[in-house]
């Protein structure tokens, strides 16, 4: 690993520089979904084109991270760091400057491209600067840690910003913050290269990009064309075919996308499935409790924004004692938790109606948010458990990108299944309580499966073929 000398290094600023991108990222997920309503009564966009505002930039950030940090090991992480809070500060402008839906939704992609080089990058970053390990490890989990409090200041940020000043002002917001990113990039963030550098497996990344794309779009334009319609079928079919051409062009890349192999490994798949489930619970469950608040109960966006918090408090709260039973316990007992949480979450949206009590609904937001803290620690640590050194990265990277994969299918099924309240002329909110049952319902078996996967591959027979392919991967 190349670290540039050109830079003098001042490990804790470029710290707090890692940790202000991860806090622009974070923070935008929690910040759009506030506003949405906003963004639909101003441009009175349809029920996909809200879907669509969250999802454009969900779909490049899943598309692109790890092709990413391939490009950052060969071309440099510092310059990849400041090209992707550029484009992120230059798609917030032009979110800010939208006069359309379509506008909007095209800017978003922009930030999602510059997403995607944040996250991943800036974890390289660090772990080139720390290099002794137990500084290493501490400055990754106050790394981490900025992801809770993006969450947590998020709904509330939103919130004041739309009371005070307008939707459009949520996505201004980041320029600032960005350009001090950059300018403390410059400063102190030292360039430096990956050890190797793998080549670019193009034909597995466009098939990536086009299979997240099809089986997006015909979800959430179902409700619109009709599940019978040519062209939903045309977009299904056509993403589950780039799926399997997928999996046949990277059996035989010499050089894949995703290694295969990983995936004979239980603890590995079980993660990756854990954590696009657990994702897809907490952007469908984000995502139509905020529509439900403001539009059902017609809170305004600060109480809107005010009434998530239990949500982010208990992200904040489990997260910790996660990484501490994990590390204790392993994967299985924080798994199981979350599963518990998640699901008593959902038992109680089930009975959602306009006249829900607003203390029920700040329990099942604190549940909710506890399951979803308890899930992060053991989907890493059982993604990279057994792995060889030099894949753990590797592992760690496919991990995320699939928490991202979950968030994205999340918002789309979540607005497909709760589609029955969507009319022509737009939601029906006196029945949209009601057409949320379904995705509860879902949501429940969903954490059930978490439990279930975290029960087996966390085995004595999942470990053993965690060091089987462990064993594989070495012998290359």
């Amino acid at each position: 690993m190349a670290v540039s000398p050109s830079v003098t290094i001042y490990p804790r600023i470029v710290l707090a520089t890692c940790c202000l991108s991860l806090l622009l990222v974070m923070m935008d997920v929690t910040v759009v979904n506030v506003v949405l309503p906003s963004i639909r009564a101003e441009m009175h966009g349809s029920f996909s084109t809200l879907q669509w505002v969250v999802d454009a930039y969900t779909l490049m950030v899943a598309s692109l991270m790890l092709l990413v940090g391939s490009l950052a090991d060969r071309f440099g992480r510092r310059r990849m760091f400041l090209l992707g809070i550029g484009l992120f500060c230059g798609g917030s402008a032009l979110c800010g400057l939208a006069r359309s839906v379509d506008m909007l939704v095209m800017a978003r992609a922009v930030q999602g491209i510059g997403g995607s080089m944040l996250n991943p990058v800036a974890l390289s970053i660090l772990t080139s600067v720390y290099v002794e390990p137990r500084a290493r490890a501490q400055a990754i989990g106050t790394w981490g840690a900025t992801s809770g409090v993006a969450l947590a200041l998020g709904p509330i940020v939103g919130g004041v910003l739309v009371h005070w000043v307008g939707w459009q002002a949520v996505f201004w917001v980041n320029v600032p913050i960005g350009l001090i990113a950059i300018a403390l990039t410059l400063r102190f963030v030292p360039e430096s290269l990956g050890g190797t550098k793998r080549a670019i497996d193009a034909p597995g990344q466009l098939l990536a990009i086009v299979a997240l794309a099809m089986m997006t779009s015909g979800l959430i334009e179902a409700h619109n064309y009709g599940w019978a319609s040519p062209t939903i079928f045309g977009f299904l079919g056509f993403g589950f075919l780039s799926i399997v051409a997928f999996v046949l062009v990277e059996q035989r890349a010499a050089t894949p996308l995703i290694d295969l192999r990983f995936f004979r490994a239980w603890p590995f798949s079980g993660a990756i499935v854990i954590a696009v489930l657990a994702f897809a619970i907490f952007s469908a469950f984000l995502f139509l409790n905020t529509l439900y608040l403001q539009g059902v109960r017609g809170l305004p966006a600060l109480q809107a924004g005010l009434c998530t918090l239990p949500f982010a408090f208990g992200s904040m709260l489990c997260a910790p004692l996660s990484g501490r039973l994990t590390g204790r316990y392993g994967a299985r007992l924080p798994l199981v938790l979350s599963s518990a949480g998640f699901v008593l979450s959902a038992i109680l949206l089930t009975r959602l109606d306009t006249t829900t009590p607003l203390g029920m609904l700040l329990l099942s937001y604190g549940l909710c948010g506890c399951g979803f803290g308890m899930c992060n620690a053991p989907i890493t640590n059982s993604a990279i458990s057994g792995m060889p050194r030099a894949q753990a990265g590797v592992a760690a990277a496919i991990a995320s990108t699939s928490r991202q994969v979950g968030a994205l299918l999340g918002i789309a099924l979540g607005g497909a299944l709760s589609a029955g309240s969507v009319r022509a002329d737009g939601v029906q909110w006196s029945t949209f309580a009601q057409a949320t049952h379904v995705v509860w319902w879902c949501m429940i078996a969903a954490a059930l499966g978490i439990a279930v996967l975290g029960m087996v591959s966390t085995g004595i027979r999942a470990r053993k073929s965690g060091q089987d392919v462990a064993a594989l991967l070495d012998s290359r």
